[in-house]
């Protein structure tokens, strides 16, 4: 019910929609790049998940220390550091399997700190790179970023000739 419910529901369906995307693409495929200095296919799907563990970042939840080592920088320098590494993360993050499990894994971590989160903390501030914001603001951040490069996901998947899994006859439309 109310926010929290919302949210939640809002985040399950592109959730769902990116990870099936990611599991229908070919392996073969995941080096595609719509042009020179565009992302690729891969590169996406590690954008999404890196842009989640920097995004928990800025509300307080450390990034998995797999990934990121021990980030030792004050807390305001902490972000430049997870945007450098997450740059490294999309060029060396580039088989599929491991592609869909930091996908998975990072959706998993926004799901698992938003229902820990309480209503009052949802309010309390935070800096999003200089500027005043909320967590909850930090929240809704992740979904709109999940949900521009869902659609860019489509978009690199149907130019690979790639049905959404969602889009085929009979499917489920979610």
């Amino acid at each position: 019910m109310g926010f929290r419910g919302e949210y939640l529901a809002e985040l399950r369906d592109p959730s769902r929609q990116v990870i099936a995307l990611a599991e229908a693409m070919p392996a073969d495929k995941y080096s595609w790049r719509p042009g020179p200095g565009v992302r690729s296919v891969s590169e996406v799907s590690v954008h999404i998940a890196a842009g989640n563990f920097l995004l928990l970042e800025l509300i307080g939840i450390a990034p998995p220390e797999d990934l990121y080592g021990r980030i030792e920088a004050s807390a305001g320098e902490r972000p430049g550091v997870m945007v450098k590494r997450n740059q490294e993360l999309e060029k060396t993050g580039t088989g599929k399997e491991s592609v869909i499990g930091m996908l998975k894994r990072s959706l998993d971590a926004v799901r698992e700190a938003f229902t820990k989160t309480s209503d009052a903390d949802l309010n309390r501030p935070c800096k999003f790179f200089g500027r005043d914001a909320t967590v909850r603001a930090i929240y809704l951040r992740m979904l709109a970023h999940l949900n521009e490069h869902m659609g860019q996901s489509v978009a690199y998947a149907r130019v690979n000739r790639v049905v959404p899994p969602w889009s085929q006859p009979g499917a489920d439309r979610k």
